[in-house]
């Protein structure tokens, strides 16, 4: 292995988890958030080279928020999505606070979910969140608000329903 091999490597190490979060936030199934961090890190992988370093994290979660809006617009999507199936069930004891935010976020429009998750939690600016997601900053400011205001609601209600 070269040198480049050895950061992409150490860099995986450190982040893969993170992302994992990352994409499950914006897709609300783990399964679906695997494939998109695999997506994201072999197009990472591909251009190692040319991203700056200290830029990747937004490099790959630029490729994340494409990946999944590429995939849910592929119409072989809709016809093999097995999301209306239920996994096996999960004891209720086991829900923290976490899987109810988690759940509270799935509930939210596609859009008001990835401003959420992209300014809220990731930390990113509203200039930053408008680029990553090509849409205006007047946009990405009333999705923050209707989504924060959505989120609120839900939590202080318990009316959760966790994906």
């Amino acid at each position: 292995m070269n040198d480049h091999d050895d950061a992409f490597t150490a860099y995986v190490a450190a982040r893969r988890s993170h992302l994992l979060r990352v994409a499950y936030a914006l897709c609300g199934d783990w399964h679906r958030a695997d494939d998109l961090v695999q997506t994201a890190l072999l197009k990472l992988y591909a251009a190692w080279r040319r991203v700056e370093r200290g830029s990747e994290e937004a490099y790959v979660r630029t490729i994340l928020v494409r990946a999944h809006i590429d995939q849910t617009r592929r119409s072989w999507w809709k016809r093999e999505r097995s999301g209306d199936l239920p996994d096996r069930p999960v004891p209720a004891a086991q829900f923290d606070e976490r899987s109810d935010l988690f759940g509270a976020l799935q509930t939210l429009p596609e859009m008001q979910r990835k401003v959420v998750v992209l300014r809220h939690w990731l930390q990113l600016s509203v200039a930053e969140t408008a680029r990553e997601l090509r849409i205006s900053e007047g946009t990405v400011k009333s999705h923050s608000s209707r989504g924060l205001t959505a989120l609120r609601t839900r939590l202080e209600s318990g009316n959760v329903s966790r994906a």
